[in-house]
This record gives structure tokens, sequence and C-alpha cells, in this order.
């Protein structure tokens, strides 16, 4: 009997887990370690006034096939979100958020123009005639690019806020290449300019299929389906500290060193392991065993964001949007800036959430800003709500309130990011029965994040079994 070791319990470690029981059956014991009490890492679903809300992921991506594949084998119900469009606080207004860009990088002048003032959409509108964009060998710094052909006003105004859903990070601190990947190609492409990289990326039926998804009961349901049907033993509360070489195999310590109390329950032997854990716990197992992919895992920082749930009485008006961002610098009609940077209208966004209780979710938290984050709960949700206020004039005190906290939860892809991730699998690669996935390699959406758990699962099912 096999063991494989697997470290971290968020949806790349459990859809390892899983996709190993269906690679080699039962010929193989599956340990799945977590430092935290509850599996499932971003997949949370919690309980508020009586609904099961999700306050970490709350989609994915349905144009990308992996999670959707994913939720159909687990026999899940994927649902779609209405017709409500998402609004955008720029420019000191709030105005729907424009169609016709990737990522906030617009396809047209036309596109932009009620988001910018009259000389921020000619600026877009010049960008094809700059001299042809040519892409280096390597990669750019995605903000001085998109500034030095549209200006600032486009980043700050459109391109930062979406980017700030994504990353909680800003275009001046992430790269091209691993996060505009499409328009990377458009570009290496020879689409010559910004825009027609852009509009070369646009469906050509745009709004006739949906974008994302999300499954009835909550995403958490998928990680309690995941680790059901991996049969995988859980161990939760406990961190790996330590890992190391054992003949052909693995040992694992588990917590503390061992002492005279409890000298062996600690270490833990295994013919193979799996990393799907945060950049600097992946940095700090591999030191001591694969140093390059340790010094490339310490180059990834980190963003902190909150979340703040709002159950809201039944029969709380809302605006007819699923959500509105919040761009950095943005302030009220009186010059009051914004601690938010993103409103869901959850009850709006998704139908299924029927005539209950109006849910609302309030984001927090963008890279290098950690002033609104060291506020306490209670002064984290009364700020929260004067943003709801102010933005929306809806004031009604909630039923019920949660805030979750993701300290670090965010990897930010800055210049170059892909290339540390090649540095990363090439030196892993090099040893036998060691894998990696997770949001800190080549995606933080869940898609992403289950196509490197099944690529790791296959590493490790192949080496067991050659």
């Amino acid at each position: 009997m096999k063991r494989v070791a697997v470290v971290g319990g968020g949806v790349s470690g459990l859809t390892t887990a899983y996709r190993l029981r269906r690679l080699l059956g039962a010929a193989c014991e599956i340990v799945v370690f977590e430092k935290t009490r509850t599996p499932g890492g971003k997949l949370r679903t919690v309980e508020l006034a009586g609904v099961p809300y999700d306050v970490g992921a709350e989609a994915f991506l349905v144009r990308r096939p992996e999670m959707l594949a994913l939720a159909g084998e687990l026999g899940l119900d994927v649902v779609n979100p209405t017709k409500a469009r998402a609004k955008i606080h720029a420019g000191g207004a709030v105005t729907g958020l424009p169609p016709g860009t990737v990522m906030g990088v617009p396809a047209s002048a036309e596109s932009v123009a009620g988001v910018l003032s009259e000389a921020g959409r000619r600026a877009v509108e010049a960008e094809p005639s700059l001299p042809e964009l040519r892409l280096p060998g390597g990669d750019l710094p995605l903000g001085p690019l998109l500034r030095e052909r549209f200006g600032d006003e486009l980043v700050d105004r459109l391109v930062d806020p979406l980017l700030g859903g994504v990353y909680a990070g800003g275009a001046d601190g992430l790269g091209l290449r691993a996060t505009m990947p499409g328009l990377t190609a458009a570009l290496a492409a020879g689409a010559g300019s910004l825009t027609a990289a852009a509009a070369a990326q646009l469906p050509a039926s745009p709004g006739t299929a949906p974008v994302f998804g999300t499954v009835r009961g909550g995403l958490g349901t998928v990680a309690d389906r995941l680790a059901e049907l991996s049969g995988a033993e859980l161990r939760t509360g406990l961190p790996v500290c330590d890992i190391e070489r054992n003949g052909a195999g693995w040992r694992l310590r588990i917590g503390a060193a061992p002492t005279a109390h409890a000298p062996a329950d600690n270490m833990v032997d295994a013919d193979a392991v799996v990393l799907a854990v945060p950049a600097p716990s992946a940095r700090r197992l591999l030191a001591g065993l694969v140093p390059a992919a340790s010094v490339a895992f310490g180059e990834v920082e980190l963003a902190s964001m909150a979340v703040v749930a709002l159950a809201l009485p039944p029969g709380t008006w809302l605006p007819d949007a699923s959500g509105i961002l919040i761009g950095q610098g943005e302030r009220d009609s009186a010059g009051k800036p914004y601690a938010a940077k993103a409103f869901t209208f959850s009850s709006r966004k998704w139908a299924h959430y029927g005539t209950g209780p109006v849910l609302v979710r309030g984001s927090v938290g963008r890279f290098g800003e950690l002033g609104a984050l060291q506020a306490d709960d209670v002064e984290l949700v009364r700020v929260v709500r004067d943003d709801l206020a102010r933005l929306t004039g809806v004031t009604a005190a909630p039923v019920e309130t949660l805030v979750t906290r993701w300290g670090g939860g965010l990897p930010q892809y800055g210049a170059g990011h892909l290339e540390r991730v090649e540095r990363i699998e090439k030196a892993v690669a090099e040893v036998p029965g060691l894998a990696i996935a997770g949001a800190a390699l080549r995606g933080v959406g869940l898609p992403a994040c289950v196509a490197t758990a099944e690529a790791a699962a296959q590493r490790i099912a192949a080496h067991l079994t050659e």
C-alpha cells in the first residue's frame, strides 16, 4: 500500500487527493494535512441568517473547463448569474461597467467613453496610432505599459478596480504575461497595439454565453464532496513543519518537534508528497530540499483582504446591479474616501438566493494598504456599512454580519511571474515523488487551481506506478 501526503487542504490539495483516488483506486492511502481546523481553503461557505453563503471565492470562470468539469464529476448543480450587470465608481460617479474591454483594456475608445473624461477617451483613441507594440523576450510590468499607451486615467479608473477584484492589487505591481495572457498572445501574433489585441480577444457574439458560475448551496460543497470522494484521511489543525528524504520516500514532521511525551506521533512517512500551500509555506518547506524552487517561491508577494458579509432584512432595496467596483482613491461627493474596494449584491447576482434575507458582501484590502484591515470586526462592519450607504443609499440595519479575513490570501503575479513558475517546476521535476499545486503558480482562479492539482496528481500517479 502506497501512501501520499498532501500538504494543504484547500481546493488544490483536495482536488489532488480526489484525482489521485480516481487514478490509483484503493491501492493508495492518501493523507491530507491542513493547518487550519476546517479544510477547503478559499472555498468557505457559512450560514448567514440561515442561508448558505460564500465568504471566500463566490464564483468561477466557466469559459475555462476545469472547474466546470470537476463540478459535473462531483454531481453538483452549477448555476449562472442573473442578467444584472456590474457597475463601477470611477471619476467620482457610479456608471455601468463598460463592455468591450479585456480586464479594462479597451477594444475601442467608444467602449470606455462613459467612464473616462474626454481627454482620457482621446488618449485611448490615439493608442493604435502609437509606434507598433512589440513584446520583448521577457515580461513587462503591466502598469507602466498601460500608462505609456493609454495614460493614467484608464488605469486608475478602470483597469485597477478590475484587477483589484481578482488579485487585490493594481496594474503597477503586476506583470503582463501572467495577468493578461490573452492580450499577450494577441500581441505576440502581431496585433501591434493594445486596442487591437483587446479586440481580438472579445467574443464574436458578446453576452450570448455565461462567463461565471457557482454551485447551488455554496462552493464549500465542492470541498466537502472532494474530501468525501477522495477517501483521504483529513488531519486538520496540524501544520507540516518539515519535510525530508527518508530512503526512496519522505518523512514529514507535523507540529512541534518530538518530545518525551510525544516522540513519534508527529512523524509521518510517505512514498510521495504534494505541496498545495501558499508561497511562504512552500518556500519554507522546500528550502533544504529544492533550494531553487524555494527561492522562486520567496519572490511571490501576497496581498491581504477581508470579506464583510451583511444579511439585510427581507425586502431591502438594492441597486439593479450585480455589484459595484470602487477605484483606488475614489471619493464621494463630499470628498470622503471609501474603505471598500468592491460590493457584491449577491441577492441581485444569484437568483437562487430567492426572497429571504438580502445578501451583500463588501471586500476590503488592497496590496500594500493595510490600514482598513487593522480595524477590529465591529469597526470594519461599520465602515463597510457607511460605504454602502454613501454609494447606494442603503442604510438598513443587518440582521446578521460576519467578517472573514484572508491574511496573505492572494498572490501577486509581478513581472516575471511565469519565469519564476518555470524555475519552480523545473527544479521540482528533478525530484521523484514530489509535486506542487496551488494559486501561487498559474492562476488564482478556481479553474487554474484545479488544473495545477490535476497535473500534480498525474505526476505522482505516474511515479508510484512506474
